[in-house]
């Protein structure tokens, strides 16, 4: 069975924490890709930067629901999910509107299970990381590739 190694697009293009959110935008429509792993010098994943997650910019914010209990008021959502809402609505550099401890898989993991995190979790490019380095994405185009190349 094939694996994310057999499969993976090795050196992908990525992003790093400090880039500024305009020259990232600009690198993902140039090369026509949906998202990019940040790393830091070291080659270590930080995280993913989507269209997204770019898109988010402008989006309403959605103010917290509270309800108010003998003069008090309880908050019917996180206070930690709104601060991380206005923060990447308002980010100015990739590591702020990035999406920290992206899903991942492992060189070994074997295609149909890359298939089923892709379906079930609606993730279409997963970075391939051993231990912390990244070394390779796996994209839906991957996948799809190997109907053409292993017909069944």
């Amino acid at each position: 069975m094939l694996k994310a190694i057999d499969i993976m697009t090795p050196n992908p293009v990525t992003l790093s924490p400090d880039a500024d959110i305009r020259s990232a935008a600009s690198l993902l429509i140039e090369k026509k890709i949906n998202g990019a792993p940040v790393v830091d010098a070291a080659g270590n994943l930080l995280g993913v930067l989507c269209q997204s997650d770019l898109v988010a910019q402008h989006k309403q914010v959605k103010l917290p629901s509270v309800f108010a209990l003998l003069d008090g008021f309880i908050a019917l959502t996180s206070p930690e999910d709104f601060h991380r809402e206005i923060q990447k609505i308002a980010a100015a550099k990739v590591s702020e509107a990035m999406t920290r401890a992206p899903r991942t898989v492992a060189p070994q993991t074997p295609i149909d299970e890359i298939a089923t995190i892709m379906v079930n979790e609606k993730l279409y490019t997963l970075p391939v990381v051993d231990g912390k380095k990244l070394v390779g994405v796996v994209g839906k185009e991957d996948i799809l590739r190997t109907l053409l190349e292993h017909p069944k």
